[in-house]
């Protein structure tokens, strides 16, 4: 597999604003895990009237640290990057309470095939942005400009933010310094993901700061190195499909045996994403519908 410089240090404290540039300050929330890493880092943009991006969850502690970091500031915009409940849920109380309003793309489709695979972050379903954004939108504040990059893939309605005078992305969960992200169908998918990261790529940001850990600095080598993961990835779960392993969590327990036993459930998101995406390519194949619990093939096998 490509080998991707993964970032595991990263220097923080829970609850206090922690300046990262000029321009940027971020709050670590206090909720950490396998799906958050450190927990949701809440990037504030500006020093006087200010944008935040992905609030976070609710929580007593975290709650405190924003209304500790906005103090002597005017929040005038909350950006959401999508809707899973480590991101999102605070988005509604805060706007509430700083009299702004709440800019987000809704995802197209949340359901799955019901098949009993969960993730801990889940979807935050009092997502509901005041303003809808699209790819292109541009907000400005004292002294920022930030520009919405539409980047599908790990949800339908995933949005990157770009910082334009620093040159930086904020990616959410798009890219991450720490891990892989996971491709949820049906609203995500990896043929959308795999563009996605193919236009990160072609925009050459400076840095990209991820909603969880630590900035990543050597950008390009980095996201190509992303990208070739997934590449050979997929080529890794065909090969499965050519050995005989036919549904996704023999699949998973096969490729992924040197993983966290937790995160199998976000594995076999991204294997049933990638049997979507070789079907469609039709490289496999599938006797029924590309569900979870479906049975897959080489496609010659069909």
């Amino acid at each position: 597999m490509a080998e991707i410089p993964f970032i595991y240090t990263d220097n923080f404290s829970y609850g206090k604003a922690e300046r990262q540039s000029r321009l940027v300050t971020r709050v670590t929330a206090d909720n950490p895990g396998p799906f958050t890493y450190t927990g949701t880092g809440v990037y504030i943009i500006g020093t006087k009237d200010v944008a935040i991006i992905d609030p976070g969850p609710i929580t007593p502690a975290h709650t405190m640290a924003l209304d500790n970091a906005l103090t002597g500031k005017t929040l005038t915009h909350i950006l959401l990057t999508h809707h899973h409940g480590d991101h999102s849920p605070m988005a509604t109380p805060l706007a509430k309470k700083y009299g702004c309003k709440i800019y987000g793309c809704p995802p197209t489709d949340t359901a799955t095939d019901g098949a009993d695979v969960k993730l801990d972050a889940g979807d935050d379903l009092t997502f509901a942005p005041d303003i809808i954004i699209k790819d292109g939108d541009v907000f400005t504040g004292t002294g920022w400009t930030l520009r919405t990059v539409h980047t599908p893939g790990h949800t339908s309605n995933h949005m990157c933010f770009a910082l334009v005078e620093e040159n930086t992305l904020f990616s959410g969960d798009h890219i991450m310094g720490w891990a892989t992200s996971v491709v949820i169908p049906p609203g995500g998918h990896m043929g959308d993901y795999l563009a996605s990261l193919r236009k990160v790529e072609r925009q050459n940001y400076g840095i990209i700061r991820p909603t969880h850990g630590a900035a990543i600095t050597e950008v390009a080598p980095f996201v190509q190195a992303y990208i070739a993961h997934r590449l050979e990835r997929e080529e890794q779960v065909l090969s499965a499909l050519k050995d005989g392993h036919e549904t996704i969590m023999d699949i998973v327990t096969h490729i992924y045996a040197d993983i966290d036993k937790r995160l199998y459930p976000a594995a076999a998101m991204s294997v049933w994403s990638h049997l979507i995406h070789l079907c469609e390519n039709e490289r496999a194949g599938c006797a029924g519908n590309m569900t979870l619990s479906g049975h897959y093939k080489p496609f010659y096998q069909i």
